[in-house]
């Protein structure tokens, strides 16, 4: 019995063993969000629970090894989380600034009481390449590029095809204006479906604002969603600056009554817009709004096809942007490319953005350029709003 017992304690130690030498990994990310003029939010996964931390060097062509870069913990209330999805939200940054950034995971073996016993590190790679870089926001700017693109349900060759039309070196941001995926049940999906493709292509360095369709709510892992994308902010709706434009992301929810048969009773989004649009009036009311040349927002569901989706849009968001005098709203959701004029749907333009379109923008104080070119680089549609 006792070598029984002695057998069974050697092959657990040895198993624990084992274990600790496969050490931990980052398996996702790092990505930027919500990146401001003064403040950035970083994500990223690792395969094992551990606790997370940012270090922080500005671009000064000084070895990011030179001295101790600055910690930022992925923390909770002053207490470092132990998870495989950490984020951080980096404030008091300069606006218009790069900066060099390096994350960690540290996994945390066990954790009673007061003791935590920690095992390996792993971190994103300063040495044998340059350290990831990011560029804060500037409302002074006189400029500002970006590309938006939606409805990808988990097509990376698409969305490879698309972003490979941008120049990403004079991109600003790209805009993600929902239904990247079909369905929300796991992790992997996201990952998978098109963030690991957007973090290979842009997103560890270029920021990626995201605009919730309506398949990223269906699925168990849909209240999931703000662990990925806006995790540091109080909504999913929000409004950012970017040199002449003030952007406003909304959030349209589903697109079927709360009580239709696909929802099995689980959602709530009558309310849930009726509370965004209380947010929606106070936002287009802020400084940050009013002093902007140029008001772009973006919304997934368009306010205009018979359902019940389009018709809360119409009703409870588009009288407030018409008050306020927006420049243009861009949506995609219809899978087909439609770009109303001013006065055709609403007193501003809409452009419904198709799901193997990317829309290319810039804009100074005077004048927006949006261009629409399929994934093949045929040019669909040009638009421009002058001032």
């Amino acid at each position: 019995m006792k070598k029984t017992k002695l057998l069974l304690f050697l092959l657990l130690l040895m198993s624990f063993s084992i274990s600790a030498q496969e050490g931990i990994h980052l398996i996702h990310g790092p990505y930027l969000q919500n990146l401001q003029a003064n403040e950035v939010t970083i994500v990223w996964v690792a395969d094992k629970p551990s606790v997370g931390w940012v270090e922080l060097a500005p671009e000064d062509n000084t070895n990011f090894y030179e001295t101790a870069r600055p910690k930022y913990f992925d923390s909770v209330n002053g207490v470092k989380k132990t998870s495989t999805v950490h984020f951080v939200r980096i404030s008091g940054l300069n606006p218009g600034t790069h900066y060099r950034y390096r994350v960690y995971a540290q996994e945390v073996l066990d954790h009673k009481g007061i003791h935590v016993t920690y095992g390996n590190v792993a971190a994103t790679d300063v040495y044998s390449k340059a350290p990831l870089t990011f560029l804060t926001a500037d409302p002074k700017r006189q400029n500002v590029s970006f590309a938006m693109l939606n409805d990808i349900h988990a097509n990376n060759e698409l969305l490879t095809q698309l972003v490979g039309l941008c120049d990403m070196k004079k991109t600003d941001f790209i805009l993600f204006n929902g239904d990247m995926v079909s369905i929300f049940d796991n992790e992997k999906q996201v990952f998978d479906g098109f963030m690991d493709t957007a973090t290979k292509l842009f997103a560890s360095e270029t920021p990626m604002y995201y605009t919730r369709g309506n398949h990223e709510t269906r699925g168990i892992f849909a209240t999931e969603f703000q662990k990925y994308f806006s995790p540091t902010n109080q909504h999913i709706y929000y409004m950012f600056r970017q040199g002449p434009v003030c952007f406003i992301a909304l959030d349209s929810g589903e697109d079927k009554p709360d009580n239709d048969i696909e929802y099995a009773g689980i959602t709530d989004y009558d309310q849930y817009r009726t509370e965004e649009a209380a947010w929606l009036k106070e936002a287009l009311e802020s400084k940050e709004f009013l002093e902007a040349p140029f008001k772009v927002v973006t919304c997934h569901i368009p306010p205009f096809g018979g359902w019940h989706g389009n018709q809360e849009v119409a009703q409870k968001f588009i009288p407030l942007l018409e008050k306020a005098n927006i420049d243009v709203l861009l949506c995609g959701h219809l899978h087909k490319y439609f770009y109303k004029k001013a006065g055709e749907a609403a007193s501003f333009p809409i452009v419904v953005n198709s799901f193997n379109t990317v829309l290319k923008a810039q804009a100074d104080s005077h004048k927006l350029d949006m261009f629409v070119l399929d994934n093949t680089g045929k040019k669909v549609d040009e638009i421009t709003i002058a001032k």
